[in-house]
């Protein structure tokens, strides 16, 4: 499914030459394909709304990137349409480093991740405005700013090294544990069976 121009290419030249390097290009491509999409469907939506916290990438007009936490009580998080999201901006300690990059630069990136024994973690790229108007602010109690987000293309990560926070368990896919890392169950899928890196 075509991206917009807005989020850049989901693989550039780096990742294409280590892609090489490790025999992963076919699986990069499959995983675009099957995995990659530019609107935010329903069941999606419903984990996007039910999340208490999720991770802000912005990019400031030198390029340098910075990352921060958001979170919430679920319902922080709104999805508009299919194509577009909202989340309050609270009272902080007054650097405004990521709204301040999101005014020079509107680029981002989201990370929600669930760190439970049900792990899985989405990604979203796209622009976003910063929101100043009382109607705006008034759909979030406590919001300084409400930043709106035009999506260019969310897509899952495998949740395989994610640790369950909740009970303090480790991953067993982190190498270095009394066993072996067992095989991801998505490297069984028939969809990647003729893509994985040859051994």
């Amino acid at each position: 499914m075509p991206m917009t121009e807005s989020a850049g290419e989901l693989y550039g030249p780096g990742a294409r030459t280590l892609q090489g390097h490790f025999d992963a290009t076919r699986l990069a491509d499959r995983l675009s394909e099957v995995t990659v999409s530019s609107t935010i469907d329903d069941r999606t939506a419903s984990y996007l709304e039910r999340a208490t916290y999720f991770f802000l990438a912005t990019v400031d007009g030198h390029g340098f990137p910075d990352v921060s936490y958001k979170g919430g009580r679920a319902g922080f998080v709104k999805v508009l349409d299919n194509r577009t999201l909202r989340f309050p901006s609270y009272d902080g300690n007054g650097m405004y480093r990521s709204l301040g990059n999101i005014q020079e630069t509107a680029k981002v990136a989201l990370l929600f991740i669930r760190q439970n024994e049900n792990a899985n973690r989405i990604r979203i790229h796209g622009t976003a405005t910063l929101l100043l108007d009382e109607p705006s602010l008034s759909a979030f109690e406590g919001a300084e700013v409400v930043v709106e987000v035009e999506l260019s293309r969310i897509f899952p990560n495998c949740p395989r090294y994610i640790h369950d926070l909740e009970s303090g368990t480790i991953s067993e896919f982190a190498p270095g544990g009394p066993t072996p890392p067992p095989e991801p169950e998505w490297k069984q899928w028939d969809t990647f069976a003729d893509v994985l890196p040859k051994e």
